[in-house]
């Protein structure tokens, strides 16, 4: 097993966090770049695309395949 420390930058920020256990808001440096980032994502600043085009009036569900 290595001991080389690796380093990420925070992704709100860009301040360098140490990827490590001793950092529990990794990749963040802190709760509050946290929950900047859990905003952004929860107003729809942030999101994953897709070509699937879902609507809350799609018949949908997990069980079906």
């Amino acid at each position: 097993m290595s001991d080389d420390i690796i380093i990420v930058n925070c992704p709100t920020c860009g301040t360098d966090v140490e990827w490590g256990p001793q950092s529990k808001f990794r990749p963040f440096c802190s709760k509050r770049c946290q929950l900047i980032d859990l905003g952004e994502w929860a107003d729809e600043e942030k999101y994953i695309a897709s070509d699937v085009q879902i609507t809350d009036s799609d018949d949908w569900s997990e069980n079906q395949r």
